[in-house]
């Protein structure tokens, strides 16, 4: 059996997890982030420079090799098995819906990976960085599902969805209501958005109080009646937007 197919037989041996937090995914990262000044938008570290776009056209996606882009992954022993087989149905999720194929990094000719540790937070690179590429899981607090997928996102490439270039047309940024020193994370980037509209049911787009200084709303959809902020897992944007950027029905 190959290494590409390893972890879907064991997603196929475990019972799912229950008892989630209930928390929005903003509430869960900025928690455990405790908003830290040396992270980039709540949750991005800081040694990535790329935004969506740039990742788009550039070198930091992760190689493509025949139908399948292949992402070698190490998990921290720190981890219980609860929180193991967690970050693995979450990886395994990618199975089902794309081309993106997880595998044990285990020889040294696999420079490239992705390795899951229990940090002081909830963070990612936006992008392939190169090498060892950390992606921070703090335990009793990050390993979630939604969670997970959030952060693997980043690492593909992808920014958060209230970043966007046009967000303006379907949300509205409340500056007054943000911590001053956190304003810069609700700056607009020049993102590719891959012929995708704005998705508010995306495990990228952060709830309403996201570094709220005074409990209330820093981000407002246009529309009363819309609810955003609260996805437990990827949305067909999200979904199609990573088919599309690795092209996987070519």
């Amino acid at each position: 059996m190959t290494p590409v197919f390893l972890l879907l037989l064991f997603f196929s041996m475990t019972a799912m997890a229950a008892g989630e937090k209930t928390k929005d995914l903003s509430e869960i990262i900025s928690d455990a982030n405790d908003g830290s000044p040396n992270l980039i938008d709540g949750d991005i570290a800081p040694s990535s420079q790329k935004n969506a776009a740039m990742c788009t056209y550039s070198r930091c996606k992760w190689p493509k090799r025949g139908r399948y882009v292949t992402v070698p992954v190490a998990i921290s022993s720190r981890f219980s098995r609860s929180e193991r087989n967690t970050i693995i149905r979450s990886l395994v999720s990618f199975h089902r819906t794309t081309c993106i194929r997880f595998v044990w990094r285990k020889y040294w000719w696999q420079r490239n990976y992705i390795y899951f540790y229990s940090g002081p937070g909830c963070f990612s690179n936006i992008g392939r960085k190169g090498g060892r590429q950390y992606i921070s899981l703090k335990k009793n607090a990050c390993v979630v599902n939604q969670v997970v997928q959030h952060e693997v996102l980043h690492a593909l490439g992808f920014h958060h969805e209230h970043k966007r270039t046009d967000r303006d047309k379907y949300v509205r940024i409340n500056w007054q209501n943000i911590i001053p020193k956190q304003k810069h994370n609700f700056n607009r980037v020049s993102t590719n958005n891959l012929w995708t509209g704005y998705d508010f049911n995306s495990v990228m787009h952060y709830g309403k109080y996201f570094f709220t200084k005074n409990g209330k709303p820093t981000i407002v959809a246009k529309n009363p009646s819309q609810t955003f902020g609260r996805a437990r897992s990827m949305s067909y944007s999200d979904i199609l937007r990573v088919n599309r950027l690795y092209r996987c029905w070519r």
